[in-house]
């Protein structure tokens, strides 16, 4: 069942359901606001949704995902439900996904490049911590 943020969202959106085609349309979705094509390594998602009138975006997968980001020994967290509001180089407004920074789990509330030139993403936490890594840390050729 999907929040109710999602709901209030669902009219006028691009929705698509089934895993494979999912993946293709965050990744297209990446790829359009010049973010790195890896950063929702999600697995079996049942429903993509993008709401380009609210900037608003949503993608749904049957249980909680933990991945590792190999290049920046990073561990991330995904829940079933994550929700961003997007914009160029930018997804601010995030739900649904949490780092491990010592023994503490921490949101992921932005993600966003600072220029579009930089090759630096930077991770701001709901705490006003932030990190910065290599973008190539985050592709999907990983």
């Amino acid at each position: 069942m999907a929040s109710q943020c999602i709901e209030s969202y669902r009219n006028g959106a691009e929705i698509v359901r089934g895993d494979e085609l999912c993946k293709k349309k965050s990744i297209q979705l990446l790829q359009e606001l010049c973010l790195p094509k890896g950063l929702f390594p999600m697995e079996d998602m049942e429903e993509f949704g993008y709401n380009r009138e609210a900037g608003f975006v949503w993608l749904i997968q049957k249980k909680k995902k933990d991945h590792v980001f190999k290049q920046i020994k990073r561990a991330v967290s995904y829940a079933p439900e994550v929700t961003a509001f997007v914009e160029q180089y930018k997804l601010k407004k995030m739900t649904g996904v949490k780092t491990k920074e010592l023994l503490l789990w921490l949101s992921v509330v932005e993600v966003y490049f600072d220029k579009p030139t930089s090759e630096k993403l930077t991770f701001k936490t709901g705490t006003g911590l932030s990190d910065s890594f290599p973008a190539s840390a985050f592709e999907l050729n990983e």
